[in-house]
């Protein structure tokens, strides 16, 4: 079909590649949420990374630094201004939110305009983690996103890849796509092929990706997801068998995006790459 957004007619590689996982993090950090469809938007997902949580020198915490961040879920209804969180034995904790006081959270290199959230997730995750913490919620969609001041608010990961270094790393069955916290997961593509997107137009679902770059990995994919704690050396598989591939960021592993057309995208949605013919 005809793509209004640049005029011309456009030559998609099609196939069998589909959506496989739709994951967002409500709260930056935060358990993986686990979605049928999302409405991709100019910035990304609004509730995407809407929140997160920062420590007493106002930067970001993270499983990097708090492992056991990775085991409280969470959800957030935008139009409500609901958010609920899971914690420790299933307890939630929710309400409205309301703000309070502007605050500029440190992520990854820039900042990010905010405000401190009042209610009762602030003692809450505080009592549960052993440690002054501080809820805030981002003024944007895709503020949280930790290649912001690039445009980055989309991830795509395919499973293939996953398969690919559970076989490299010796254990047996998946690997935990929620360790790579990726927006968009791939299924029908070969290991590693999303290397080959940066740069191309990507239409998934009704929206289309620019893919930019590669995602370097941290500790935090080395973290099970549902206990915090460290079982599976990621990095030193990906410095061992990825060492070699050429990439934006070191540790490669999945591609990053920016929006070029908004749209819904659901599980099961067609993934086309648009080639040179």
């Amino acid at each position: 079909p005809t793509d209004q957004t640049v005029g011309i007619t456009p030559v998609w590689k099609t196939g069998v590649v589909k959506v496989a996982w739709l994951h967002v993090a409500p709260v930056k950090g935060l358990g993986i949420e686990s979605r049928d469809y999302i409405e991709l938007g100019p910035s990304g997902v609004e509730d995407d990374r809407r929140f997160c949580v920062v420590g007493d020198d106002g930067h970001v915490l993270n499983g990097k630094r708090l492992g056991p961040l990775t085991t409280i879920g969470a959800h957030f209804d935008p139009a409500t201004h609901q958010l609920q969180l899971r914690m420790a034995n299933d307890v939630l904790v929710g309400g409205r939110v309301s703000i309070g006081a502007p605050i500029v959270v440190e992520i990854h290199g820039h900042g990010a305009s905010g405000h401190l959230v009042e209610g009762p997730w602030t003692a809450a995750l505080s009592e549960q983690l052993g440690l002054p913490i501080r809820l805030v919620r981002l003024d944007g969609p895709g503020y949280g996103h930790d290649r912001a001041d690039a445009g980055a608010s989309v991830t795509l990961l395919s499973r293939a890849s996953l398969e690919r270094l559970a076989e490299e790393a010796g254990v047996e069955g998946p690997v935990d796509p929620r360790r790579f916290r990726m927006l968009i997961g791939i299924d029908g593509a070969a290991a590693h092929d999303e290397d080959g997107w940066i740069g191309r137009r990507v239409r998934v679902g009704e929206a289309v990706v620019v893919p930019g770059g590669n995602v370097g990995r941290c500790r935090v994919t080395t973290l099970d997801p549902d206990t915090g704690m460290r079982d599976l050396q990621t990095l030193d598989v990906l410095a061992r068998y990825r060492h070699d591939v050429p990439s934006s960021e070191p540790l490669a592993f999945g591609v990053w995006a920016r929006v070029e057309r908004a749209g819904l995208i659901a599980l099961g949605d067609d993934i086309a790459v648009e080639t040179d013919a």
